[in-house]
């Protein structure tokens, strides 16, 4: 296993700024405190009362400035989706480098999802309004949020590629998707878990979790075969692709 189990990871975090046009680090910086502004005022007031003027305001930034950066609301909550992947890929590093066990990898995957996304339990509350809308671009399904989605997929697929784990190709290709899926449910759960800690949701995650393990291992068993294929034929046919 290489030193670092996330380095090939395609992590394109950039949100709205072009991939050919990388950020000094003033600029970086700036980006940054615009994010952070918007986030703020975005808890605070909810999406449709959020403006980028007084995000700008916030940041302490020209609301040309602010363009330049974002390009509009759904780019800030895009470049959001990014941060909040690049901590959830930070986060479940150790879990990856060091377990192979395929339960134990998903459960600290998992956990490391819930643990880093913890200072916006509130924020994701009051986006949650909006992104649960079908037509949003905020969405978690839309195509806007696709390079994100590709992104947190290809974490699933390290969790997967690690692990010591037998399971016939077919079902390979897809589980990551569909641990991505998986994902979501347990960030539905997470957001209306008002529990000390979350401690509803790390129950939840390391019984799903498991039930997850043992159905994958049964799903691999070749009596099985025409029903995974059935099952995997509808993952395909009616979940989003990474990227769509």
């Amino acid at each position: 296993m290489p030193d670092d189990p996330l380095h090939d990871l395609p992590l394109d975090l950039l949100g709205a700024l072009p991939r050919d046009r990388p950020l000094t680090e003033k600029g970086e910086a700036t980006r940054a405190r615009i994010l952070d502004a918007a986030v703020e005022l975005l808890r605070e007031r909810g999406y449709d009362k959020t403006t980028m003027r007084a995000i700008s305001r916030a940041a302490s930034v020209s609301l040309g400035s602010a363009y330049h950066y974002f390009e509009s609301k759904e780019h800030l909550i895009q470049a959001w989706y990014g941060r909040s992947l690049a901590e959830h890929v930070k986060a479940a590093e150790k879990v990856l480098a060091e377990e192979t066990d395929f339960r134990k990898r998903l459960v600290g995957v998992m956990r490391a999802k819930i643990d880093s996304s913890e200072p916006y339990h509130r924020f994701a509350g009051v986006l949650f309004k909006t992104a649960a809308d079908p037509k949003s671009p905020l969405n978690p399904f839309s195509p806007a949020s696709g390079p994100v989605r590709a992104d947190a997929t290809a974490l699933f697929e390290e969790v997967v590629r690690g692990a010591k784990l037998k399971v016939p190709a077919d079902l390979r290709a897809e589980l990551p998707r569909m641990l991505w899926m998986y994902q979501m449910g347990i960030i539905l759960f997470w957001i209306h878990d008002d529990s000390p800690k979350r401690v509803r949701t790390h129950k939840f995650i390391e019984g799903t979790g498991g039930l997850v393990a043992r159905l994958v291992k049964l799903a691999s068993n070749p009596l099985l075969a025409p029903l995974r294929k059935t099952a995997l034929a509808l993952v395909r046919e009616l979940g989003p692709s990474a990227s769509a």
